[in-house]
């Protein structure tokens, strides 16, 4: 007879419940990761490859640098032969006509079927972590944590009911996921379709031969030319060469849409460097300013002037020259110079934003009891006085991230900070600008959309992040001139 009484043997069951679903949870996230873990170890690799061969020492022969990029460079030719779910050689769109059915596509599927086909097992994918995260904190809430309930709590019920934020981080999602899978998500690669065009060929279906002909990418580009009423290749439509092209062609005849993926990447990594360098900056201060106060707290509103009254368009144009030839301005394509920039000049708006926040916090009671304890100050400030502070940087960070996303986009247009022939949205709307007018509207209206789309999705996801926090706030209550408390 068994020792175990009735409500043990419940308990034991409960416990062993628990510890099931969170295996399979644990399970379905490695999966999850396998799948793609080539294409994330190839971008990582590529991208520190990338770094060190643009600094001063990277190209001597026999140093730590040349050796360190000769490493990664090897590692993420490794990684390119690891088979992901997702890759353009499980589900290709590049095939030809052969004059009776599709070769070269997935399962003999027309070219725009089949990228219609991968980019939404991308998305899919994408939402699937995306519930897999949410299940997570859902059982960690419910079966995990000790407190039945945390002030964090509200504030997550709060931004599920908020409609407007859901719309911002429904935007932002999208935006960050073509970012992530660029290369996937294009029709053609940037290699092939623009910086190499011409080391590559194409097949396709000559109806005048009535044969199968080869020829190289950068003549099909020429034939493919949007430039005006003539000579155009709309939005989901394909070119003589029986290419898709799901957005058409630009002026030079590459694809829109690579273009657009593969600069929504350059965005993204220059406006998150950028903000986070001005995040650190605009908190370091606020907390050293709010925590000694005084002639600290005043040396910093003035410095924080001085930076504001410089010309932030005349210093992007002086610098951009000054450090275009050197390795700092080769980095990324001259994007790090502009992150750089960017956060120099940017972080007196942030820290405007935090000083409020950090200055209330520092008079509160348990302040001054963790200084009558002898805490020191870099203690107080990180312990006690960052978390209050958090919530105000992610909601004005993620307001910056929106602008700095149309800034860069502006500096392109002006021809000004990422180097050509490295895409990104604002050139493109510069180089559609002469043919707005035209049958060939489609290369400015689109990037011009998608740019006004994302920063509105920054804007909103910072207005939910914001009500969620602080339900008190102009906008929680309704006013349209809604500011973040206590900013």
């Amino acid at each position: 007879m068994s020792d175990v009484t009735p409500v043990e043997d419940r308990r034991l069951f409960e416990t062993v419940g628990i510890d099931t679903t969170l295996a399979a949870w644990l399970g379905i996230g490695v999966v999850l990761l396998a799948l793609e873990a080539g294409a994330v170890a190839n971008f990582l690799t590529g991208l520190l490859a990338d770094f060190l061969g643009t600094l001063p020492t990277a190209g001597t022969e026999g140093s730590l640098l040349a050796n360190a990029t000769g490493l990664f460079e090897a590692a993420q030719q490794q990684t390119t032969a690891i088979p992901t779910l997702l890759s353009r050689d499980v589900v290709p769109n590049g095939g030809y006509w052969n004059g009776h059915r599709w070769v070269g596509t997935f399962v003999g599927l027309s070219p725009g079927v089949s990228w219609a086909i991968r980019t939404t097992l991308v998305y899919a994918y994408a939402f699937a972590w995306v519930a897999w995260a949410i299940f997570g904190y859902r059982y960690y809430r419910r079966e995990m944590r000790v407190a039945d309930w945390t002030p964090r709590d509200d504030v997550v019920d709060r931004f599920r009911s908020h409609t407007w934020g859901l719309f911002g981080a429904l935007v932002v999602f999208m935006f960050v996921v073509m970012a992530v899978f660029a290369p996937t998500l294009g029709p053609t690669t940037v290699e092939e379709n623009m910086r190499n065009s011409y080391s590559h060929e194409m097949q396709y279906w000559d109806g005048e031969s009535g044969s199968v002909e080869t020829t190289l990418i950068g003549d099909a580009n020429l034939n493919a030319q949007s430039t005006g009423d003539s000579s155009r290749v709309m939005p989901l439509t394909y070119d003589d060469y029986g290419r898709f092209h799901p957005f058409g062609t630009l002026p030079n005849g590459r694809d829109l849409f690579t273009f657009i993926a593969a600069g929504s990447r350059i965005s993204l990594v220059i406006g998150l460097l950028s903000v986070g360098l001005s995040a650190l900056f605009a908190v370091t201060l606020a907390l050293v300013a709010a925590y000694y106060k005084g002639r600290v707290d005043l040396t910093t509103v003035l410095v924080s002037d001085g930076v504001m009254a410089m010309p932030q368009l005349l210093l992007l144009i002086m610098l951009t020259t000054v450090l275009g030839e050197t390795w700092v301005g080769e980095v990324y394509s001259g994007g790090f110079v502009l992150a750089l920039i960017f956060a120099f000049t940017g972080w007196t708006y942030m820290w405007r934003s935090v000083r409020g926040p950090a200055l209330q916090v520092s008079e509160r009671a348990w302040i001054d009891a963790a200084k009558s304890f002898g805490q020191r100050p870099r203690t107080i400030m990180r312990t006690h006085m960052l978390p209050y502070v958090t919530g105000y940087v992610l909601i004005y960070g993620s307001m910056t991230l929106g602008g700095a996303i149309i800034s860069i986009a502006g500096l392109s247009y002006l021809g000004l900070g990422v180097a050509p022939p490295t895409p990104e949205w604002g050139r493109a709307i510069k180089l559609g600008q002469d043919y707005v007018t035209t049958g060939s509207w489609h290369i400015s209206l689109i990037p011009g959309v998608l740019i006004t789309l994302v920063v509105t999705g920054f804007n909103a996801l910072g207005d939910g992040v914001r009500d969620a926090i602080d339900p008190q706030s102009d906008s929680a209550m309704g006013s349209q001139a809604g500011r973040g408390g206590g900013a």
